[in-house]
């Protein structure tokens, strides 16, 4: 880690920088031991920024924080990466995905994944996959609504997920990263079928991380 050293001289400064910045002057004359949890990390933060370091390691930074204190501790690593290098160490995957720009996952001590997450979900499963909820009044079968879908180029398959009075929600996978949206729109508003949602599914970090790191047989 390289890091620009303060001198003696400019601790006090930088200190008073640091309170303002990390929202602490109301707390100031507090123990840290009488802070809540959010203030205790934003006091760890303030103290790893004393030395305006350029690589910044935070490791768990939101781990037994309320909801509102991890939007808060999120906010505050999101403005530090604006400027500084962050590298979050952290084995809750939903806070990665809401804080970061780019992700490294490590098995058995070696990199199995680098790079942004939209990059991952493509190359993992190099298609996408899309929701699609449609409204159909004149009594055609999910059979008919798919062999419909399945004339749209690179479709791999077609899913009922679940069909209530008329309403199905079907499932659809490509083989390709292609977006298929828009012809999907297009074939509903030639069919005449309501449609009621249509956006892609977004396979999540953790499927992500369960898939490269699990072991082979399980």
């Amino acid at each position: 880690m390289f890091w620009i050293t303060s001198s003696k001289p400019m601790i006090p400064r930088r200190m008073k920088e640091m309170v303002q910045i990390r929202g602490l002057g109301e707390m100031i004359h507090k123990d840290i031991g009488q802070l809540s949890k959010g203030y205790r990390q934003r006091v760890g933060l303030a103290a790893a920024m004393i030395h305006n370091p350029r690589v910044l390691v935070l490791d768990e930074p939101t781990s037994g924080l309320d909801p509102n204190q991890i939007v808060e501790i999120r906010k505050l690593i999101q403005d530090l990466g604006k400027e500084k290098t962050v590298v979050l160490s952290t084995h809750i995957l939903p806070e990665v995905q809401a804080t970061c720009q780019r992700v490294v996952i490590i098995n058995r001590g070696k990199i199995v994944a680098d790079g942004p997450i939209e990059d991952l979900q493509r190359s993992l499963h190099g298609g996408e996959k899309v929701m699609l909820e449609v409204e159909v009044t004149d009594g055609q079968s999910f059979e008919m609504i798919s062999s419909q879908v399945r004339m749209i180029p690179a479709i791999e398959t077609v899913s009922l997920l679940e069909e209530r009075n008329g309403v199905k929600k079907i499932s659809i996978a490509t083989s390709r990263a292609t977006d298929i949206r828009k012809d999907l729109f297009q074939l509903c508003v030639q069919k005449g079928w309501g449609l009621l949602e249509l956006h892609r599914e977004q396979t999540s970090l953790e499927d992500i991380f369960r898939q490269l790191t699990s072991e082979p047989g399980r």
